[in-house]
């Protein structure tokens, strides 16, 4: 139970950090800060707006299928309720007459007034019904949980450490909101019109997430945690939670390989509640499929990492279908709204699919194929074997270079045509650092190690291997983080463009790198500090000085 906790707690942080979460900050930046002139106070409202985000993303993910399920009410009921929500509020921020309205029916409470504490709980109450962040391996656990009804203590406890994850980055970002409108004079001075302001821009976070202009921002961003995202997923620590898969096909999944793999018989598309971009939209049969290649892609449409892989899945369905390929996209929701068969033709629609698609309401081929992940593909030769399973974003390259080996294997001397050319965002140096985790249950690539727990005095050694670092001075070890003591120093050999430093506490942090020194103000929850920003891969030591009480937690590169 501890270690799923700290899985949840990790997995929430990652997702607070991501690219997902960049339409809601404005909001949250400027509604945290805002009060109204002789009647608010911005003291209590940062928390308040992200405790009811944190709370209201909590219970409709875990319960909103559940719940919904027993009404007799659209699956999208939250959503569309979050947006209006978003829009009321919105608009009483712009005019005080109207919040008055809206505030009347508390004049019976004791006069508690919506637009104070109230009305920053109400907002992030709206935001979380809305709040669609990217599918990591916790979520993806969590939302088939709720789903398929097997909620249980571990089930809940994961919701509330996740929960808990999530907050405390956009806790941070509301806190610096509340900063600035305490600290800088303009936002003192005119608060009428920044609240005016914080009015239009959730207005305009309701409408661009009605008509999803949202999605494009975020594919346009690329997923920086998608590594870490991985490496959580490939711990097992949440394995349990869900679906298991055949021996054979598990040992696939979690293999990186760019070779075909045996990895048994393929599981059935079964249990699927409506197709559509088929012939009369009627299921594909056993005879559409004999002797063909099939991809079978497991996805979901308000899935960012989703959208983004489908791009490729898409033209390697308008290159090969004549060659033999069948691409299978099983939409398996992450949330309540994504049950709609008309959002989901929506979102296939904005993403320019013209391959089968089969909706995967219960979860029966989800839990077939025991997939645990969004996006996830499946590749099956025209014999009904799995030849190879491709967990998240990138190697498209690799897969495309399988799926003609197949092809060609079904089809000897069939002239398939050039490869596609879509652009792929996921870093593709092979020489690239991979991420090191510096706590001491998963840190690999420490030269003066073997770091066990506790308080520890560490010399630095003369050199450096490639892809390691060590440590120098005082530090105390613990399984997730090491914390700076006294003349705490860290180097790192590495190769990539960028490095990227999780830490948090309050303190600094000194890099020198290529002749440079810059020191970096740390304050607050752990978060992603960018410490070295290159134009171009290459090798090259960095070195950092912590100051005392700073938890440094992983390196990531770019």
């Amino acid at each position: 139970m501890v270690t799923l906790v700290l899985i949840g707690l990790v997995g929430g942080f990652i997702t607070g950090i991501s690219p997902c979460v960049l339409p809601v900050l404005p909001v949250i930046f400027l509604t945290a800060g805002t009060t109204q002139p002789g009647r608010d106070s911005a003291g209590r409202r940062p928390y308040l707006v992200v405790a009811g985000l944190a709370l209201s993303f909590s219970v409709f993910t875990l319960l909103g299928t559940l719940v919904l399920s027993a009404l007799p009410l659209p699956s999208d009921t939250i959503r569309w309720a979050g947006l209006v929500v978003l829009t009321v509020l919105g608009v009483a921020m712009m005019f005080p007459r109207i919040q008055d309205l809206l505030e009347r029916p508390f004049s019976y409470v004791g006069r508690r007034q919506v637009s104070g504490g109230h009305g920053g709980f109400v907002l992030g109450l709206a935001l979380g019904a809305v709040y669609v962040p990217c599918a990591g391996p916790v979520l993806a656990a969590i939302t088939v949980a709720g789903a398929t009804h097997r909620i249980g203590t571990q089930t809940v406890a994961l919701t509330l450490a996740f929960a808990v994850g999530t907050a405390a980055p956009l806790l941070f970002f509301a806190l610096a909101g509340r900063g600035v409108a305490e600290r800088v004079r303009a936002f003192r001075e005119r608060q009428r019109s920044v609240r005016f302001v914080a009015g239009l821009v959730v207005i305009g976070l309701a409408v661009a997430l009605t008509f999803n202009v949202t999605d494009a921002i975020q594919r346009a961003v690329p997923d920086y945690t998608a590594k870490i995202n991985q490496a959580l997923d490939n711990s097992g620590a949440i394995k349990g939670l869900g679906p298991q898969q055949s021996a054979a096909l598990a040992t696939c999944a979690n293999t990186v390989s760019s070779t075909l793999l045996d990895c048994g018989k393929a599981p059935a598309v079964t249990g699927i509640q409506q197709w559509f971009d088929t012939p009369g939209d009627q299921p594909l049969t056993a005879a559409d499929l004999k002797g063909k290649v099939v991809l079978v892609d497991f996805w979901a449409y308000s899935c960012i990492n989703c959208q983004r892989a489908i791009a490729h899945t898409e033209a390697w369905y308008r290159a090969y279908e004549k060659a033999g390929l069948v691409v299978i996209g099983v939409h398996t929701p992450e949330y309540a709204f994504e049950h709609e068969a008309a959002n989901v033709k929506a979102g296939a629609a904005r993403l320019h699919i013209t391959y089968p698609v089969a909706l995967d309401n219960k979860y029966d081929t989800w839990n077939a194929f025991g997939n645990n992940s969004w996006p996830a593909s499946y590749l099956i030769d025209s014999t009904g074997e799995v030849r190879h399973v491709a967990i998240g974003e990138g190697d498209y390259t690799g897969d495309e270079a399988l799926i003609r080996q197949l092809l060609t294997a079904a089809h000897p001397g069939a002239d398939l045509p050039e490869s596609t050319d879509v652009p792929d965002r996921t870093p593709a140096d092979p020489n690239q650092t991979p991420e090191m985790y510096l706590g001491s249950e998963r840190a690999q690539g420490i030269a003066n190690g073997p770091l066990n727990n506790g308080d520890r005095h560490f010399t630095l050694p003369a050199s450096l291997d490639p892809d390691e670092f060590a440590l120098g001075g005082g530090w105390k070890v613990a399984g997730e983080d090491l914390t700076s003591g006294a003349q705490a120093t860290m180097e790192l050999n590495f190769n990539a463009d960028d490095v990227y430093l999780d830490v948090g506490g309050t303190g600094t942090v000194t890099a020198t790198f290529g002749g440079r020194t810059k020191t970096f103000k740390i304050s607050g929850a752990p978060d992603i500090y960018t410490v070295v920003d290159a134009t171009t891969p290459g090798q090259g030591l960095l070195k950092l000085t912590f100051s005392p009480g700073l938890n440094a937690y992983s390196f990531t590169f770019g």
